[in-house]
């Protein structure tokens, strides 16, 4: 290959690259060479939860034989709404920036007003919890990876859900069921008072994680149609379940 050719062949591999440069951009060159390299992914969070009430991923009616449309409607569109609303509020009178996810902001709360945080986990805790459910299920359980670290943790399903409920049913007064992931990605059960969850920065927090799975055992959750009967209430909403989207949370970073 003579001089000529071989400066004309580098001239244009070069100004390839810089064509491709210009295309994709810096930052677009950077995601692509770190996905390229070993041992690294790009990853990107789906779960950020913002100031808005998102649309109810089902109908009223959907988890009717479990929960009734009634105490859906009233739950999600007066209790579950009004949070929403508070949280906003008082976002704008102490100045807090709603650009961020709760995610963000409950490691932190304690920094913040009482009704800041009251009404960021109420909106966190139910934005949450209607992910959770789905329409009834036959034999509704989990798979996978899910329920190995389930059988690993708890030694089976069963004994899995009977903590589970018992975490909800012994919980006094108002409050929420959780599972959550620690950072060893290990399983616990715990429970929480009032609007409080397992992301807060406060004190007596029985229970601290990521939370992959909720249970609401506020009485406005299940009164109209088990009234004083929370373990009822419990036992039946496992046919409710949305496993997947439990899933999705568990093997998220």
């Amino acid at each position: 290959m003579n001089k000529s050719n071989h400066s004309r062949r580098i001239f244009i591999k070069n100004t390839a690259a810089s064509t491709a440069l210009l295309a994709i951009g810096i930052e677009g060159l950077i995601a692509f060479l770190e996905s390229c390299s070993s041992g690294k992914k790009i990853k990107i969070s789906s779960f950020k939860t913002g100031f808005k009430q998102e649309p109810l991923p089902y109908s009223f009616d959907a988890l009717e034989n479990v929960i009734d449309t009634a105490t859906m409607e009233i739950h999600y569109s007066k209790h579950a709404a009004a949070y929403a609303k508070n949280l906003n509020d008082a976002a704008n009178a102490e100045k807090i920036d709603t650009k961020k996810s709760l995610e963000d902001l409950l490691p932190e709360v304690s920094k913040f007003s009482t009704k800041f945080r009251n009404n960021a986990g109420g909106h966190y805790n139910h934005e949450m919890f209607w992910q959770c459910m789905r329409q009834k299920q036959d034999n509704n359980k989990p798979n996978g990876s899910l329920m190995k670290a389930i059988e690993k943790r708890f030694g089976s399903f069963t004994e899995f859900k009977k903590q589970f409920a018992d975490a909800g049913k012994n919980r006094f007064g108002s409050g929420w069921a959780w599972l959550c992931k620690n950072e060893k990605g290990e399983l616990n059960i715990g429970s929480t008072a009032n609007q409080d969850n397992p992301l807060m920065d406060v004190g007596g927090l029985e229970i601290k994680g990521f939370p992959i799975l909720c249970l609401d055992v506020w009485e406005h959750a299940y009164y109209l149609k088990y009234q004083n009967k929370r373990a009822d209430y419990i036992e039946n909403w496992w046919n409710v379940v949305n496993w997947d989207y439990v899933q999705k949370r568990y093997s998220a970073d």
